[in-house]
């Protein structure tokens, strides 16, 4: 009995020195070499500071390269660079992966790619969100026909599982070639502010195309924040990228079959804001930032903005209403005055339909003259992608609320949660003005016989504007039509709100029968 409890001790004293050995990824040196970067972490780091502490399960610790070509059958990868498994965030379940830049620069390789499936797979099965701490060289060209199939299999199981699961990346760090596909595929990008992502770096691209070009101004976070769209958030260092990618899951379920979870709150649901009247008081053409009305009226201030420096004239991020769960969509007049532009109309889009597939209600904030026009817009596309706009908010099904604070006009007015698109319930602020194109374009086509007929013709102009906007753009005009609900004190926005959520919080609504819409890409 001695003898056999000696073996069994002496294997568990094995087994915890082979997870140790793991444990140190690339060794100590490359170990130091990551730190080197101010405010970079290890993968095992990343991963320990995402999961409450004694909570997470690793799995497949233990895999290693399998391919013996080109010298790979002496490469030592311990985890084969990627650490996978499950745990707590904040006390709710989820998943997550972490490539191991300390091993072989976190390429990925036929074993590496299995490990990230599987988790993958697993939590796209079970019910859970998957996160993935993404720092990697590409693909491990020594086994280029595996890493092939594997990047694939991969792929599938981003797109099958969209929608079913919450799926966020950190790309920390450079990530390249086939492995910025994946986040891609994802619902959220995080970025630190010195990390980089191409699909080809710096050296392939001047040899290829002979563009030279920095990594900064190819794939850096900066740019891919503010010209590609590619990064909706970027964080300080590896520790801000985890503890906001944390709190980006609180205002998510778990999956499609969830509602957000509702958190107690300690801000009054019948808060009024007289501030409010003071953010928009300079007149329709004055422009204000829309971040000061959202901020006004969430619990406690706290919003937390998804691509902040992309597309500025529309704001687009999660907040609390009475601790409920709401996505938040808005023009912004400080820039552009609030108009929307082929890549603003994609920003809300793209969103709409996550928080659509997540069941978390939206609410608008119109203040915006019209889809912008010209040359450039329409070279890119303004057609096809201004319409994707109007596609998902006719697509959402989750309760919509609509508050029209200024100009709502043309196309804008339609796709920003109006009425005839569904929206549930509209209100407007005495100070909104609704229209098919502002006052002054009307009047110029409606009455250019009678103004080039007056003594006057410019104070004739001016009288015309006057009457029209006073008498058919007052927001009371549109109310008598019934193409708003009401017309609310500012003031009383927030509990307005929070009454109208707590209301549809049992809303069913059936779409069609269909296999799926065709939404213009």
């Amino acid at each position: 009995m001695t003898q056999r409890h000696d073996d069994i001790a002496q294997k568990v004293a094995e087994l915890h020195r082979l997870q140790e050995d793991i444990k140190l990824g690339g060794g100590k040196e490359k170990i130091e070499k990551q730190h080197q970067t101010p405010g970079r972490l290890t993968a095992r780091e990343r991963m320990g500071s995402f999961f409450d502490p004694g909570t997470f399960v690793e799995m497949d610790m233990f895999a290693r390269p399998l391919g013996r070509e080109f010298g790979m059958d002496k490469v030592q990868a311990p985890a084969d660079g990627v650490i996978i498994g499950y745990g707590k965030v904040n006390g709710r379940q989820a998943a997550a992966f972490a490539q191991d830049y300390t091993v072989i620069t976190g390429t990925m390789g036929e074993m590496h790619g299995k490990k990230i499936a599987k988790i993958t797979e697993m939590a796209g099965q079970w019910g859970i969100p998957i996160v993935g701490f993404h720092e990697s060289a590409g693909a491990r060209l020594q086994e280029f026909l595996a890493v092939s199939r594997e990047y694939g299999n991969l792929f599938y199981l981003n797109s099958i599982y969209s929608g079913v699961v919450p799926q966020i990346s950190g790309m920390l760090g450079v990530v390249a070639g086939g492995q910025t596909y994946s986040p891609g595929l994802t619902d959220f990008i995080f970025m630190t502010q010195d990390g980089a992502a191409f699909i080809a770096g710096p050296p392939l691209v001047e040899s290829v195309i002979g563009e030279k070009i920095s990594v900064e101004d190819l794939g850096g976070a900066r740019m891919h924040a503010s010209t590609s769209g590619v990064c909706h958030v970027v964080a300080r260092d590896d520790q801000a990228a985890v503890d906001q990618m944390k709190e980006l899951l609180g205002y998510l379920p778990q999956n499609c079959r969830e509602k957000p979870p509702r958190l107690a709150g300690n801000d009054d649901p019948r808060r009024t804001s007289q501030h409010l009247l003071h953010v928009v008081g300079g007149g329709p053409r004055a422009p204000y930032d829309m971040h000061q009305v959202i901020k006004e009226i969430v619990d406690n201030g706290k919003f937390f903005e998804i691509h902040k420096d992309f597309a500025k004239s529309m704001v687009v991020g999660f907040g609390r209403l009475d601790g409920y769960s709401v996505g938040f969509i808005a023009n912004n007049p400080l820039h552009m005055a609030g108009a929307i532009t082929t890549k603003a109309a994609e920003k809300a889009a793209r969103f709409i339909r996550f928080c659509d597939a997540f069941n978390i209600p939206i609410v608008y904030f119109v203040a915006s003259p019209a889809y912008l026009v010209g040359s450039q817009q329409e070279k890119e596309g303004m057609i096809y992608r201004g319409a994707s706009l109007l596609y998902a908010t006719s697509e959402a099904t989750v309760p919509k609320i609509t508050l029209i604070i200024g100009k709502a006009f043309a196309g804008a007015y339609i796709a920003m949660g109006s009425k005839y698109l569904r929206s549930d319930v509209v209100y407007a602020w005495p100070s909104a003005e609704i229209g098919l194109v502002a006052a002054e374009g009307t009047v110029n086509v409606i009455y250019r016989k009678e103004i080039a007929a007056a003594a006057n013709p410019e104070e004739e102009r001016k009288k015309r504007e006057e009457q029209f906007r006073n008498t058919y753009m007052s927001v009371y005009y549109p109310a008598s039509y019934q193409h708003i609900d009401n017309i609310i004190d500012p003031a009383q926005t927030r509990p307005v709100l929070i009454q109208t959520l707590e209301a549809l919080q049992n809303k069913k609504q059936e779409l069609p029968w269909r296999k799926h819409g065709n939404m213009p890409l």
